[in-house]
C-alpha cells in the first residue's frame, strides 16, 4: 500500500487563501502536517464558511453599477432554455475530487481552444457592453447561491411571447381595464393635520413634544457621559434650548458661512445680529457635540451584539428615524400616481453604510429608497439601505418596492412609476395581483423580457417608430426617440394617438414636428418625477453641514424632510403662495421665540466706522524744527505746495502734503477734490 502523502499546514492554508482572499488565515511557527483527505476537508470547510458571509462583494459591485443581483443577466444567459427542466435521465454521476479537478482542467483547455478557433468565434454569443459583475453572475456567483433553482422570483416567458413578434403601431391592442382607485384615506392632508395653521404647528407634526423630550434626555445623558472625569462639567439643557438650536441650524441653511464660528464673529465682515440673539456660541457648540438620538444604554447593548444577526447598524438613529417615517405616513395620503427612486445623502464618512454610485450627481453618501407622491413631491415613505436586501429574497429591486408599499395604508388602484432598476415582469404581475398598476422603463436583458427579434427595430429606424408586444397583462413597448426607449406597463395601451413635439433639422433649418409617442412613455415622463421633485426641495436650503459623526448627517437630513413635508402640508391646507424660503424664515423666527433667551455677550472687537473725509483730513502748520536749525528762521516751515509749487507753511495732517491754504490760493481743498477725498 502506497504511503499516504502529507501536506504542511502552511501549504494548505496558503492554498485556501488564494482561493478565498477574504478568508483570514493565521499561521503558527510550528509546522503541522495533514493527510490528503484532511487537507481536502479543510478546503471544503473554508468554502462553506465563506459562502455564509453577510455581504456579497459581487452583489455590492452590481449595486454600484445600478444592477440587480437576481434580475440583471445577459441576453445569452437568460435564454428560454434556462427555463426548461433538467432531464433526469442520462445524467452523469458526480465526479470524485480527483476526477473533478482533471475534468475542470480539461474544460479550461477546451474553452481556450474553442475561443481561438474560427468556427467557435463565429457562433459565439456577443458579450460586448456587459459589465464585469453581470458576466460573472452565472460563473463564480453560482457558488454564492445564484443557481437555477434560486431564480424563483423571475418569471418564465409564456408560450405566447415566444410565438409572437414585435407588432407595429397600427396593429390592434386591447386596452387594460382601469383599476378602481380605492385609497384607505382621503388623498391629501388628513383631518387632524388641517388643524395646524402656522409654519411652527406644521413642523411640530413631525418634531413632536415626545421627539423633543427624547432628544433632550438622550443628549443630556450622552453629554454627561462625555464630560465624566473632565474638568468641564456638563450643564443639562431643556426643550427650549433645543428650539434655539433647531432655529440656528435652519438659519445656517439659509445664510452660509465658511465656518461655524463666523456666525458669532464681531468683525466688520461677520457682524451678524441674529445668531447671538438666539443662542450663544458656546452653548451651540456644546449641544452640537453632544447631540444624540438614541439611548446610551441601548447603544451599549447593541455594541455587545456586534458580529451577530441581532446587531442593528442603525441603532443610533432608530428612534428619530422610525418616528419621522410614521409621521410622514400619518399626515398625508398620496394621490393616485406615486413613484419610487433612490436618494443620496452626501457623506464621506468612513463607515460601511456609505455607498458610491458614479452615475449619481452625489456620488458618495448614504443610500435611501424613497416613495414620493408624484404630484407634490411629498416624501411618504423611505428606508436607509444597509448593504443588504430588506429580506424578501427576490432581489434588491423587488424587495425595495415591496418594503416601501404599505398596502394597509395605501389601498388599491394606485399607479406606480419606477425606473429600469426596479422594473421586472415578476414585480409588475405581483403588484397587479394586489390591484396596483405599474409602469416603468425596463432593460432588454431582464429576465422575462421578450427575446424575439422578429419585426424589431433595425438600423436607421425613424424617430417616432413604435413596436410592442402584449404578453397577457404585460405590455412591452419600444419607442424610437433620439435613442431607443423600452417600457413595460400593466396599465397602458400600446398607442392611443398621443404625439410629442421634437425639433428636427430639415433642409438646413430647424423646425418643430409632432411624432407619435406611446401613452406609457408620456405618463412616465409626467409622473415619475416625485422623488426628483423632492430632492431639489430638500437641497435648496439644506440644513446639513460637515460633522464628525455619521448619525448627525441623518439627523440633519430628517430635519430637512420634516421641513419640506411641513411646507407641502401648509400649501395644501392654507392654499397660500408662501415659498419654501418664506416658510423657513417664518419657522426660524417662531422657533427662536420659543427658545431660551440668549446669554451671548456683545463682541469685544468693535466694528470700526468708515472714515469721514472731512474729519480725518485737517490743515496744520508744518513742523520742521530740524530744517530750522540748519536754515535761517525766515525759511523755517516753508515748503513747495504740491499743487501750485509756491512756498507754504501749511499742509495736510493725514496726507503729509504741503498745500496752500490762504484767501487767494485754496490749494488744500482743490487738491483733495482732485484726489477724490
Amino acid at each position: 500500500m502506497a504511503a499516504c502523502r502529507r501536506f504542511p499546514v502552511v501549504i494548505v492554508l496558503n492554498f485556501v487563501a488564494q482561493l478565498w482572499p477574504f478568508t483570514t488565515v493565521k499561521t503558527t511557527k510550528k509546522t503541522k502536517y495533514y493527510t490528503h483527505e484532511e487537507a481536502l476537508t479543510l478546503i471544503l470547510a473554508s468554502s462553506e464558511d465563506s459562502e455564509d458571509s453577510q455581504y456579497d462583494s459581487e452583489r455590492e459591485e452590481m449595486f454600484e453599477q445600478q444592477l440587480d443581483d437576481v434580475l440583471d443577466r445577459s441576453m445569452s444567459e437568460d435564454s428560454d432554455a434556462d427555463w426548461e427542466p433538467q432531464s433526469q435521465t442520462g445524467r452523469r454521476p458526480a465526479p470524485t475530487p480527483t476526477e473533478g479537478g482533471r475534468q475542470k482542467r480539461q474544460r479550461s483547455h477546451s474553452a481556450a481552444t474553442s475561443a481561438t478557433s474560427p468556427a467557435a468565434s463565429s457562433t459565439a454569443t456577443p458579450t460586448t457592453g456587459r459589465s464585469r459583475a453581470a458576466r460573472r453572475v452565472r460563473g463564480r456567483g453560482r457558488r454564492g447561491g445564484y443557481r437555477g433553482a434560486s431564480r424563483g422570483p423571475s418569471r418564465a416567458p409564456s408560450a405566447a411571447t415566444g410565438e409572437q413578434q414585435w407588432r407595429d403601431v397600427g396593429d390592434h391592442d386591447v386596452e387594460p381595464a382601469l383599476l378602481d382607485f380605492v385609497p384607505v384615506r382621503q388623498p391629501g392632508p388628513q383631518q387632524q393635520t388641517r388643524e395646524a395653521t402656522s409654519p411652527l404647528e406644521f413642523f411640530r407634526l413631525f418634531f413632536t413634544d415626545a421627539v423633543l423630550n427624547t432628544l433632550t434626555a438622550n443628549t443630556n445623558a450622552y453629554g454627561a457621559k462625555r464630560h465624566d472625569g473632565k474638568q468641564v462639567v456638563w450643564h443639562n439643557i431643556c426643550r427650549a434650548d433645543i428650539y434655539s438650536y433647531l432655529a440656528m441650524v435652519i438659519y445656517m441653511g439659509m445664510v452660509k458661512c465658511s465656518t461655524l464660528l463666523d456666525y458669532w464673529r464681531g468683525s466688520r465682515l461677520h457682524s451678524l445680529i441674529f445668531p447671538p440673539s438666539v443662542i450663544s456660541r458656546n452653548k451651540f457648540l456644546r449641544i452640537s457635540r453632544a447631540l444624540h438620538m438614541s439611548d446610551i444604554t441601548a447603544d451599549e447593548e447593541n455594541v455587545a451584539k456586534r458580529g451577530t444577526p441581532a446587531y442593528d447598524r442603525l441603532c443610533k438613529i432608530k428612534p428619530l428615524y422610525s418616528h419621522i417615517v410614521e409621521a410622514c405616513k400619518a399626515h398625508f395620503q398620496p394621490g393616485r400616481h406615486i413613484s419610487i427612486d433612490e436618494r443620496m445623502v452626501a457623506s464621506k464618512a468612513r463607515i460601511s453604510l456609505k455607498q458610491y454610485i458614479k452615475s449619481k450627481p452625489t456620488k458618495w453618501g448614504y443610500k435611501l429608497f424613497v416613495l414620493a407622491d408624484s404630484g407634490t413631491g411629498y416624501t411618504w415613505n423611505f428606508f436607509v439601505y444597509e448593504g443588504k436586501s430588506p429580506g424578501y429574497g427576490n432581489g434588491l429591486s423587488y424587495d425595495s418596492v415591496m418594503s416601501l408599499l404599505d398596502f394597509d395604508l395605501l389601498g388599491t388602484g394606485y399607479q406606480l412609476y419606477v425606473d429600469n432598476f426596479y422594473t421586472s415582469s415578476h414585480l409588475f404581475l405581483d403588484l397587479l395581483k394586489k390591484k396596483m398598476g405599474a409602469c416603468g422603463t425596463i432593460r432588454a436583458n431582464r429576465v422575462g423580457f421578450p427575446k424575439t427579434t422578429i419585426n424589431d427595430f433595425t438600423r436607421g429606424t425613424p424617430r417616432g417608430a413604435i413596436k410592442w408586444i402584449r404578453d397577457s397583462e404585460l405590455l412591452f413597448v419600444k419607442w424610437m426617440d433620439t435613442r431607443e426607449v423600452v417600457m413595460c406597463s400593466t396599465i397602458h395601451k400600446a398607442f392611443t394617438g398621443d404625439t410629442a413635439q421634437r425639433r428636427v433639422k430639415t433642409a438646413g433649418a430647424w423646425e418643430v414636428v409632432h411624432v407619435p409617442i406611446p401613452a406609457a412613455v408620456k405618463d412616465y415622463n409626467q409622473h415619475m418625477g416625485g422623488v426628483d421633485l423632492s430632492d431639489p426641495l430638500i437641497g435648496y436650503y439644506s440644513a446639513s453641514h460637515k460633522t464628525m459623526k455619521w448619525y448627525k448627517t441623518f439627523f440633519y437630513h430628517f430635519l430637512d424632510i420634516a421641513i419640506v413635508n411641513a411646507h407641502i402640508l401648509y400649501q395644501q391646507c392654507q392654499r397660500g403662495s408662501m415659498t419654501q424660503k418664506e416658510f423657513r424664515h417664518a419657522l426660524i423666527e417662531e422657533l427662536a421665540d420659543l427658545g431660551t433667551p440668549s446669554t451671548s455677550r456683545p463682541s469685544t472687537s468693535q466694528v470700526a466706522a468708515p472714515p469721514n473725509p472731512a474729519a480725518s483730513h485737517k490743515p496744520q502748520y508744518l513742523d520742521e524744527q530740524d530744517e530750522a536749525k540748519r536754515d535761517s528762521a525766515g525759511r523755517a516751515g516753508r515748503r513747495l505746495c504740491k499743487l501750485c509749487h509756491r512756498k507754504t507753511p501749511v499742509g495736510c495732517s493725514t496726507c503729509g502734503v504741503p498745500l496752500c491754504f490762504v484767501a487767494t490760493r485754496d490749494c488744500y481743498n482743490e487738491w483733495h477734490t482732485q484726489q477724490g477725498m
